[in-house]
Parts: structure tokens; C-alpha cells; sequence
């Protein structure tokens, strides 16, 4: 819709609306109110006729729900060269999840790891208040690290903390944030004893973490957003294991099972829940 019809439907309903008040002001109903919220509809419909980035926004956020990957990827590259850091992040996690495909080539893979860390860098320096911004510089440098190898995945371990804890700080309510400290702190549990060494020449004070720091964030998680993540659950069931609680790994090991597989990494997640509950069984 261009600008000069989207202003001639604005004046349209506006007209309407208008006409309405003056029905309420001879009749002396009491349907002010009422108009008053129709004027505001109005201006609000007005705004979003004007305002497609807005539209593509809930599109994109439409695809990412029915697990879309491909077709989400293709709506948000148009804008890779966006000053909006909400079109930034959100192409740093589509092109993150486009790796996940069994159908992406190792080098592409490679490729689009590296990609996805380049948007979430450029959405922190446009927003530096936006969580998801954080959150997603997090997990991708954390994904580019796989590339670089053990000495730069370490080195970057306490840049990676410090981006979530500021995700969380900014939006204390995002479950997905705290999962992934979750995950940081799971990860340096049950660090290797080679990786530790790597780690003590690196860091005067290496990270450390125990799997009991790493069940409360995934606990937490959780409670600001029950069932939220098919990984939570699996990890929650991991963590049980780890502690020999057996009972409770089963629970939770169960339900990363039966979670309803949309994404590829929820297939994932299902197949890891199976074979960990065999050898639970066993």
C-alpha cells in the first residue's frame, strides 16, 4: 500500500470515528469511551500501514514458531544490511539454525557459524540494551570457538558469561538466556582434565563450575518458562545423571523424549533423550 492510500484510509476511519463522537456528544450516551479507543485503533492501524519493517518482524517471528528455518532465512537476508538491531539478531539465530540441516555442507556450515557471529556483533553495536542481542553474540562466539580450537574456546569462556549474565540482567524473564548459563556452567563441570590444563595457562583463575550450579540455572529456566525448550528438559535429565539421581534424570529424560520434535535440534534432542534412558533402563 503506498503512503497517499494508506493516509486516505487513515482520514476514512477517522471520519467515521469522528462522526461517531458527535452521536455521542448529541445523543449524551455514554459511549465515549468507546470512541476514544476506536481513535486510538485507528492511529495504532494507521501506524502499522506505515511501518512494514514491523510486518516483517511478526513474520519473521510467525516463521521461526513453525520451525521454518529455510523460508525465515530467505525473509531476513533482504535485510542484512539493516541499521535495526532486531533484524540483526534475529538473522544471527537464523543463520545459526540453518546449520543445524542435515542438508547444509560442512563448509557451508563453517560458513554460516562465522555469518551468524558477524549479525550478532553488528545488533550489539547498533543496540547495546537489547538482550537478545547479548544473548545471541554469546552462543555464536561460543559456536565459532568449535573452529578455533580448545585454546580460543577457553579464551573466550568469561566474554561469553559476561554477554549472558547482561542478557539476564536486561530481561530477567528469558528462560533461554539462563538455560545457556546453564550450559556454560555444565560444560566447565565436566571439563576434561587436558581442557583444564589448557585452561590454567590461559586464566590466572581458570572457570570453574559445578553440575549443582549448573541444575539451578536449568531449574530456573524452567520456572520463568515451563517446558519453553526441548534442551532444557534434556539437560535437566543430563545434570540428574551426572549427580546420580536417577529418578529425577528419568523424569526429566522423559519429557525431552516426548516433547513434540519441530526443529531439527528437537529431533535431535529426542533421539539423546532415547538412548540416555536405555542406559538408564539397563
Amino acid at each position: 500500500m503506498s503512503v497517499i492510500a494508506a493516509v486516505l484510509l487513515f482520514l476514512k476511519i477517522m471520519n467515521r470515528v469522528l462522526v461517531s463522537e458527535q452521536c455521542c456528544v448529541f445523543c449524551d450516551c455514554q459511549n465515549r469511551k468507546a470512541s476514544s479507543q476506536s481513535r486510538l485503533s485507528a492511529v495504532a492501524l494507521f501506524i502499522c500501514i506505515l511501518c512494514p519493517a514491523q510486518e516483517v518482524l511478526e513474520q519473521a517471528d510467525y516463521l521461526y514458531s513453525c520451525g521454518e528455518t529455510q523460508k525465515l532465512h530467505q525473509l531476513l537476508v533482504r535485510h542484512k544490511d539493516s541499521d535495526d538491531a532486531e533484524f540483526l539478531w534475529r538473522l544471527a539465530r537464523a543463520s545459526r539454525d540453518l546449520t543445524s540441516l542435515s542438508s547444509i555442507s560442512a563448509d557451508e556450515k563453517k560458513r554460516l557459524t562465522y555469518e551468524a557471529l558477524d549479525y550478532a556483533k553488528k545488533a550489539l553495536e547498533k543496540d547495546e540494551a537489547s538482550f537478545a542481542a547479548h544473548k545471541w553474540f554469546a552462543i555464536c562466539l561460543s559456536d565459532v570457538g568449535d573452529y578455533e580450537g580448545i585454546k580460543v574456546k577457553l579464551g573466550n569462556s568469561y566474554i561469553i558469561r559476561n554477554h549472558l549474565e547482561r542478557a539476564i540482567e536486561l530481561n530477567p524473564k528469558d528462560a533461554t538466556s539462563i538455560h545457556i548459563l546453564g550450559y556454560w556452567c555444565f560444560a566447565f563441570a565436566e571439563l576434561a582434565w587436558y581442557q583444564r590444563k589448557v585452561a590454567a595457562v590461559i586464566f590466572a583463575s581458570p572457570p570453574t563450575a559445578t553440575y549443582e550450579e549448573a541444575l539451578a540455572f536449568f531449574l530456573k529456566a524452567e520456572e520463568v518458562d515451563p517446558n519453553f525448550y526441548s534442551k532444557n528438559l534434556l539437560m535437566l535429565g543430563k545434570t540428574y545423571m551426572m549427580l546420580s539421581d536417577v529418578q529425577r534424570a528419568t523424569l526429566w529424560l522423559t519429557k525431552a523424549r516426548d516433547y513434540p520434535a519441530v526443529t531439527e535440534e528437537d529431533k535431535q534432542v529426542h533421539k539423546e533423550a532415547l538412548e540416555l534412558l536405555k542406559k538408564l533402563n539397563r
